[in-house]
């Protein structure tokens, strides 16, 4: 049986450690006055969510290395653009940051003509928080145990098969026309609004295949009511370590593309703000119990260390490569 080690019992008592940790830490980070007052994380998605939850584990490590009060704002709509919007629009005093994911820090952009900012122009990288891999998963009715067997059905039948995700220019998006694109597969894609309406089309069988987070597909995947494939980083995701990664095919060799969740601020943000804030991020990161934290809501801790720019750039490019393959329209 294929199951993720997480619980709502045990995201409290690690919530619980996490915090007693943090705040048992002494050092602080804060340069000057700041923080003066409240910072605000503007998180796009609903509440209890994975981007929620991410942004709350930055939040209580916020508050414990700088000291202040941090207070997570959710502000949903259009797939995170609204509150990516509310945060780009922000004074650049760091009093008001946004707590996204790669959506709309670099998917976004390339398929939504109402979305009016840039984020690599736009947003001050601040950290990486986690990365956040996908899942391919098949539903029982389609009749493949396997990638091999996915592969080769899909091949057999062009057209004939379709997949879903939680929108057009989603991350989850992305990940299905990489992997069309990568195997030479034409699968028809079946864009949905959350998760709960695809995973019950795909345990009823009306759906074939779905792109699907570890958290969702959780209580799916323990019943036995629908079949993973594959998960779309480089390695195996330490919480379904039975799930193979999608490279290991050959012909997906290489494959890696996941999610991620991150923190950003406005336009110019000062320079001693961000060291500020990368400085407290990256020593919370560093802590077992957050780290676990992160873990048991399906991502893969980050360090803080990494180059959130970078990341933003490049994934904006490979993504400009797949709307284009798959003519993608919001």
């Amino acid at each position: 049986m294929t199951r993720l080690p997480s619980s709502v019992s045990r995201r409290v008592v690690w919530s619980a450690l996490g915090a007693a940790a943090l705040c048992a830490a002494a050092p602080t980070f804060a340069q000057g006055s700041y923080p003066a007052k409240p910072i605000k994380l503007l998180v796009g998605y609903a509440p209890g969510g994975s981007v929620d939850m991410a942004a709350r584990v930055a939040a209580d490590i916020l508050s414990a290395k700088l000291g202040a009060t941090v207070v997570v704002e959710n502000v949903t709509g259009a797939a995170g653009v609204v509150a990516a919007q509310r945060a780009v629009s922000s004074p650049a005093d760091g009093y008001t940051l946004l707590a996204g994911s790669s959506n709309e820090m670099a998917a976004t952009v390339l398929v939504n003509p109402a979305q009016r900012y840039d984020p690599v122009k736009d947003l001050t990288p601040v950290s990486l928080l986690a990365v956040a891999p996908v899942l391919l998963v098949a539903s029982p009715k389609a009749g493949v145990k396997n990638l091999d067997e996915f592969i080769a059905l899909a091949k057999r039948n062009p057209g004939k098969f379709s997949y879903g995700s939680s929108g057009v220019g989603s991350t989850l998006h992305f990940v299905g026309e990489q992997i069309k694109q990568r195997a030479g597969l034409f699968l028809t894609h079946i864009p949905y609004r959350g998760t709960a309406p695809l995973t019950s089309d795909l345990v009823g069988g009306t759906l074939d295949f779905a792109i699907v987070s570890p958290t969702a597909a959780a209580p799916f995947l323990q019943g036995g009511r629908i079949v993973p494939l594959g998960v779309s980083s480089a390695k195996r995701f330490p919480g379904l370590p039975q799930v193979p990664a999608l490279g290991e095919h050959p012909q997906l060799k290489g494959y890696e593309l996941s999610g991620w969740f991150a923190l950003a601020g406005p336009k110019d943000l000062p320079a001693p703000i961000v060291q500020s804030l990368r400085a407290a991020l990256q020593a919370g990161l560093a802590d077992p119990a957050i780290r676990r934290r992160l873990e048991e809501g399906g991502s893969i801790p980050a360090t803080g260390r990494e180059d959130l720019g970078q990341i933003m750039r490049e994934d904006t490019a490979k993504y400009a490569t797949l709307v284009k393959f798959a003519n993608m329209r919001d």
